[in-house]
């Protein structure tokens, strides 16, 4: 077990390290994207997919160094390595991927602010999950977690697709993608945390550190690179309007 505070060179530190790397590559290739981007608009959207694996980037190198890592004895006497870090970087990076996804389908702010404060009490939760000592109330609050992100997903596909339903076909492709995105990376963190050594410890914290890595370049970096590719955001300047055309056909 890796005592809290003790650099994470070896073990799962090499997975801190690696997410750190891809998160860092992630931001820089959006940087390198957006630079020079003079519309409103498009400078909206990479403000927004920069910071994400920013934040990402200094929570897995706080983690590796370390930092945000506490261990929790349980009354069953097992003792956790909790990342509590982890739960930092989601309580800011998970609100700015539904404000990227929610004004690409241009929904309402209402709805993104319902979904975003729902988000919060899903983190919330999760990390109080996390922290507690007695495993039925670790249970207790995983549940009511999971509950959250069913509403989260509920809505999102439902209340978001309804607000997508109005765009064009390439941003609603778009759309389409990054919504599925979320759905399914989303869906598999509760289970990570269930196997994990936060749960039921069916896998130690070498394997569930590895996964919940793949799970956040996945939902973060992949998401960026589709947003930031697609004709829905790099070409809304060039594109030409109902106006332009009708007159390059007269």
């Amino acid at each position: 077990m890796q005592a809290a505070g003790e650099l994470g060179v070896e073990g799962e530190g090499v997975w801190l390290a690696l997410g750190t790397v891809l998160m860092l590559l992630g931001m820089v290739y959006f940087i390198a994207q957006g630079w020079g981007v003079q519309d409103p608009r498009q400078k909206e959207f990479y403000i927004i997919t920069i910071l994400i694996p920013g934040i990402a980037a200094a929570s897995y190198l706080s983690m590796f160094f370390g930092f945000g890592l506490t261990e929790v004895p349980l009354t069953n006497g097992r003792v956790v390595d909790v990342y509590w870090a982890r739960y930092a970087d989601w309580l800011f990076t998970t609100p700015l991927l539904l404000l990227d996804i929610g004004l690409l389908a241009g929904a309402s702010n209402r709805d993104i602010g319902a979904l975003v404060g729902l988000d919060a009490f899903m983190i919330v939760t999760g990390l109080a999950a996390t922290l507690m000592k007695v495993p039925i109330a670790r249970y207790a609050f995983w549940t009511i977690s999971t509950i959250a992100m069913l509403f989260l997903l509920y809505f999102l596909f439902v209340v978001f697709s309804e607000a997508a339903s109005d765009l064009d076909e390439d941003s609603k492709s778009t759309f389409n993608v990054l919504r599925n995105l979320i759905l399914v990376t989303w869906a598999l963190y509760p289970i990570v945390w269930l196997v994990g050594t936060e749960g039921v410890a069916a896998v130690g914290l070498f394997t569930e550190t590895l996964l919940f890595m793949v799970l956040d370049v996945t939902a973060k970096v992949g998401f960026g690179f589709i947003l930031l590719r697609s004709r829905a955001i790099v070409g809304e300047e060039s594109a030409p309007t109902p106006s332009s055309e009708e007159a390059a056909a007269d």
